[in-house]
């Protein structure tokens, strides 16, 4: 029997445990329910494509994915999309389509209660 030892990144680890403190802080579900999604062993983390997010949302929408962001689609509307990671080209098919690739740390920033947020995952 392993032990579950959880994520080893130590930028990960520093991640969660500011996403469970802003949650308590600012009474604000959306950041916990991330640090438990993020804090999955990596075969259970999630992993959305670009037709992903183009079926399930709409034009000017925020979204969250709590995980990596694949560029397998193509996007053709304008969206906000906030991760963990994402693959190197998937930025630039983003920003093509007048969208912006932002951290989750700057989401938090910006938007600190998580209104008008939308989860993929």
């Amino acid at each position: 029997m392993t032990n579950k030892t959880g994520p080893t990144n130590p930028y990960l680890k520093k991640l969660i445990e500011n996403l469970k403190r802003k949650s308590l802080e600012l009474k604000a579900p959306i950041w916990k329910d991330m640090a438990e999604k993020l804090s999955k062993s990596t075969r259970q983390r999630i992993e959305v494509n670009l037709s992903d997010i183009e079926r399930n949302v709409s034009d000017g929408e925020t979204i969250l994915v709590p995980g990596v962001v694949l560029s397998t689609g193509n996007l053709t509307k304008k969206v906000n999309v906030s991760a963990w990671k994402f693959s190197k080209t998937v930025e630039e098919k983003i920003k093509s389509s007048n969208g912006k690739t932002m951290t989750i740390e700057k989401l938090l920033k910006e938007n600190p209660k998580g209104s008008n947020v939308k989860i993929i995952s």
